[in-house]
């Protein structure tokens, strides 16, 4: 309660100049001057709370960068030595995701320095999952790219579009079974980290310190690259 008081007196003077924060000077009256000035502007509640996610999203960026920039085999594009990787978090039955596809494109082709790492977030569906495990088997023989484009290109996802993404993608799926405990664990950690960041959906993004939501354009994909490029 005190971090959110905190957050939503800092977000207050902010937007009256600054006079809220004086607030803060009487210990014994804050809390109930910060409830009273919130009672009359309660527009704020929402920038208060999307601030407060948006820091404590951005320290457990910083505290789990390589658990999250780091691909898995070969489930990334663009410039494997990038000096800035953009992550997405995605499932292969999201729309949002597939709407996506071409913003991505468009950014690893614009950026010769830009990475992008795929991690597989399968929560819509029973397929989902099938999908994302085929899909970090391909990445463990180096066949990610191929499959990616081949299950997207597919159609709807089916345990029949998923084999002949597999075998178009030249996925050798006897490994599968062994795999499995291996697969199984990369999407459990890329699950609880998408808790642990606050994700409410797919696509979710992480670019420098920043989470993103949602089928964004490629110019706000592109502006917080240039973000964490200059923060860098």
């Amino acid at each position: 309660m005190r971090i959110l008081t905190l957050a939503l007196v800092a977000v207050a003077g902010g937007l009256v100049g600054g006079g809220a924060v004086h607030l803060l000077g009487d210990r014994a009256g804050s809390g109930e001057a910060v409830r009273t000035y919130l009672l009359a502007h309660p527009e704020i509640l929402p920038e208060a709370m999307a601030k407060l996610q948006a820091q404590e999203s951005g320290k457990s960026v910083a505290a789990n960068r390589a658990a999250i920039t780091t691909p898995f085999g070969s489930a990334y594009a663009g410039n494997p030595r990038g000096d800035v990787t953009l992550v997405e978090y995605y499932d292969y039955n999201c729309g949002y995701c597939r709407a996506s596809l071409p913003a991505i494109r468009q950014l690893v082709a614009s950026d010769p320095k830009l990475r992008v790492v795929f991690r597989e977030l399968p929560i819509l569906a029973p397929t989902s999952r099938d999908a994302a495990r085929m899909s970090l088997l391909a990445a463990a023989q180096g066949k990610f790219a191929a499959f990616h484009d081949a299950l997207y290109g597919g159609g709807r996802v089916t345990p029949e579009s998923i084999a002949a993404a597999a075998a178009k993608a030249g996925v050798d799926t006897r490994q599968l079974a062994a795999m499995t405990p291996k697969l199984d664990a990369e999407i459990a950690g890329n699950l609880a980290m998408a808790g642990q960041l606050g994700f409410t959906g797919t696509p979710s993004w992480v670019v420098g310190d920043q989470v993103l939501s949602g089928a964004l354009p490629p110019e706000d994909l592109a502006k917080a690259i240039a973000a964490a490029r200059k923060a860098a």
